[in-house]
């Protein structure tokens, strides 16, 4: 009888942790509140009427508020994100030239709740210039630079894939004599942007295949191009595969109709050589081909 009692308070006391064992933990996260009133500006440093996505330097000053919110997960759309607990950051970007980015902002509330915001911008990102360069050729300041007319090959062509003009080679004066008296001036602001400014006396050179380009017709000739106004240059690596041998490997694009002294329908200049006195120039042309120009100090 003992023995039964004992079997039978084993089983009740093993039934009972097994009970014990099966029920489920319960737990309370509290009352799940989602991000209410959620704002997003973004500020690019240096915007003015000149300048109307910024100085260069890429900067941007991103401010993000609401309610009901434990931290902030900021995407700044170059394929970083940060979380930024405060929703207060300045943010650089480092794509040389205008690039339009869209900030998307996850405001996070208690339980994981999210509440999202985005903006687009354009960001403008200057290259950074080496020093010897733009020393070189702005003085520091401002330089003005006119055609080596004196030089040979102050005028030449060759193929793209060479870094010489092999094929033509301009003697001393013996050109046009509007390739000339062009004026072009290079001058840098306070965050080492450059610009640059042509007085071409009302006409500039156009090598015959892209006198189309610019809005005319015919062959070789000295076109009524108008060159005012002041163009912000964009610098970066040469992208010809030039080497140190060759070139700076350091090149630049001219906005709008893109000539510097004569026109080839290229925009971008690459810099083969460049002292405080002279400086060479290699130009990828409409036609494929590699035009050159040296140039000196006024």
């Amino acid at each position: 009888m003992i023995k039964n009692i004992k079997s039978l308070i084993l089983v009740f006391l093993l039934t009972a942790i097994g009970f014990t064992a099966c029920k489920k933990t319960e737990y309370k996260f509290g009352e799940i509140k989602t991000p209410a009133n959620l704002t997003l500006t973004a500020v690019v440093v240096g915007t003015d009427a000149n300048n109307p996505n910024g100085n260069g330097t890429g900067s941007v000053i991103i401010t993000t508020t609401a309610s009901n919110v434990l931290t902030y997960n900021i995407d700044f759309g170059d394929g970083k994100t940060k979380v930024v607990p405060s929703g207060a950051i300045t943010y650089k970007y480092g794509t040389p030239g205008t690039q339009e980015y869209t900030i998307s902002v996850n405001a996070i509330g208690t339980g994981g709740a999210v509440s999202t915001i985005s903006k687009k911008i354009k960001v403008f990102v200057a290259f950074e210039i080496p020093a010897e360069i733009v020393s070189a050729i702005t003085g520091g300041s401002s330089k003005t630079w006119v055609t080596d007319k004196g030089a040979l090959g102050h005028f030449g062509v060759g193929p793209a894939t060479e870094f010489a003009p092999i094929w033509y080679a301009a003697g001393p004066d013996s050109r046009d004599p509007c390739s000339y008296d062009d004026e072009i001036t290079f001058s840098k602001d306070a965050n080492n942007n450059i610009s640059m400014s042509i007085d071409n006396k009302g006409q500039s050179f156009s090598i015959g295949a892209s006198t189309a380009f610019y809005g005319f017709g015919g062959g070789d000739a000295c076109l009524n191009l108008v060159t005012t106004g002041t163009k912000k240059l964009v610098f970066m690596n040469a992208n010809s595969g030039s080497t140190s041998a060759n070139s700076t490997m350091i090149q630049f694009d001219v906005p709008g109709n893109g000539i510097i002294n004569f026109g080839t329908g290229g925009t971008t200049y690459e810099i083969l050589s460049i002292t405080a006195t002279q400086m060479h120039l290699r130009n990828i042309g409409i036609d494929g081909n590699s035009w050159y120009q040296k140039l000196k100090v006024k």
